[in-house]
């Protein structure tokens, strides 16, 4: 019984983690056309910011797998806490210098901490009870990271794409004074934020100091990692969490830029349902789109992509303690492919509302993909989840090679790279039940 209670106390301190790095992680997208902007830079070039992200968790995966081996969760989670703090306050000369940099540098040491925390908490909730259960439970838990994903959002096109860029060209002609102006408001757009997000993360990092975490690891054995590369299914679920991330971040990246491709400002503020609809969501922090930038106002719709998955995941918690956990993630892949084909054979606000029904879908694939790939791997888990971790590098190879495509072809042709991700997964999916039957 007090294991069991200690076990649900975990598991309460841990959603908190999942919730801030879900929405840092989202905040990021809403820098991508701001900063597209401000250093007037090419699809591909921007994203540059989600390279810088996600080849932290390449580099830093296993590393901090074998850092967590020897001084435990609890001082693995304060010490990943601290190096996002120290990420997110790297921001603060970066938007006073206007140095692209610079914020790479923040992007990546943000990363790095996230990472610690990804490594540590997916495989401990997954082994805070039987692991039947633990796809619905680490599927539970990533529904608080997507609450986190669609509240990032709001914030990203309410306080960071609330007002427009100036071009090289507009900022040519102000005087020094205006340009003094100009420059100081446009650092403190991005500063406010992440300095308070840094204030916020300091205060968990006390908490974690101080509170007391169940052991659940144990030591992993020597020569753990090679073996696990001769894993032909472990390899296949590693290739599973590369391709996810890869199409979820693509996808989430450039929506406000594929929205405003097709011109759908002008559309949605057309339409007294759609502009209800984003004054409603704008009012919870006493904002009206009344006057403002047209990317703010596509920005708001994404809470709808990102809401989706957290709203998925609490159904996916549900379907796969009832239902085989391949067969749903198969199912949620081949529904994401319709999403998509739909969206990119269509126009308007049902090209709009298709893609951002892709978000739904996603939901169950990032932890349903970890545990179906941790199955039967015994005392390797810690060590697998180090691996799987560092397959989140496809947020940032993915995402760039859509931005490549984007330049090159345009968005609706683009789209088709991530066709092809889901089209992998469903087979994956289907490969795992099969297994399982």
């Amino acid at each position: 019984m007090s294991s069991n209670k200690s076990y649900r106390s975990a598991l309460i301190f841990l959603t908190t983690l999942f919730f801030l790095w879900g929405f840092i992680t989202v905040l990021v997208d809403s820098l991508v056309p701001r900063l597209k902007d401000v250093f007037e830079m090419s699809y591909a070039k921007t994203v540059l910011v989600q390279f810088a992200f996600f080849t932290a968790f390449f580099v830093v995966s296993v590393p901090a797998g074998t850092l967590l081996s020897k001084i435990g969760y609890r001082k693995g989670i304060v010490l990943g806490l601290i190096i996002m703090a120290l990420g997110c306050l790297l921001f603060y000369p970066a938007a006073e210098y206007r140095n692209f940099t610079i914020f790479l540098s923040g992007y990546f040491t943000l990363a790095g901490g996230i990472t610690v925390l990804q490594v540590a908490a997916n495989p401990y909730v997954a082994l805070l009870g039987s692991e039947e259960d633990a796809s619905s439970r680490l599927n539970l838990s990533q529904a608080f990271n997507s609450l986190g994903t669609t509240i990032a959002p709001i914030v990203g096109a309410l306080f960071l794409l609330s007002d427009s860029v100036k071009t090289s060209e507009e900022i040519n002609v102000l005087t020094a004074l205006e340009k003094a102006d100009y420059y100081s408001a446009e650092a403190a757009t991005v500063q406010t934020p992440f300095l308070l997000i840094a204030a916020f993360i300091g205060i968990l990092a006390l908490i974690f100091a101080f509170i007391k975490l169940p052991k659940v690891m144990q030591e992993s054995p020597k020569g753990g990692y090679l073996s696990l590369l001769k894993n032909k299914l472990m390899l296949m679920g590693a290739l599973g969490i590369f391709v996810y991330v890869g199409a979820e971040v693509a996808i989430g990246s450039f929506l406000v830029n594929y929205f405003s491709d097709m011109n759908l400002a002008v559309i949605v503020m057309e339409n007294e349902m759609m502009m209800n609809i984003a004054n409603t969501i704008a009012s919870v922090f006493n904002k009206t789109f009344s006057n403002s930038d047209p990317k703010s106002l596509l920005g708001i719709f994404i809470i709808f992509y990102w809401g989706g998955a957290m709203i998925g995941r609490f159904i996916g918690a549900y379907l796969t303690k009832i239902m085989d956990a391949g067969k749903v993630l198969s199912m949620f892949a081949s529904l994401a492919i319709l999403m998509i084909l739909i969206s990119i054979n269509t126009q308007g606000l049902i090209s709009m509302w298709s893609i951002l029904a892709v978000g739904l879908f996603n939901s169950i694939m990032f932890p349903t993909i970890f545990t179906l790939t941790l199955e039967g791997l015994g005392d390797l888990k810690a060590q697998a989840s180090g691996l799987l971790c560092m397959a989140i590098v496809g947020g940032a190879i993915i995402p760039f090679a859509f931005g490549s495509l984007i330049d090159s072809f345009g968005f609706k042709k683009a789209f088709i790279l991530t066709v092809i991700c889901y089209g992998y997964i469903m087979y994956y999916g289907k490969l795992k039940s099969r297994k399982t039957a």
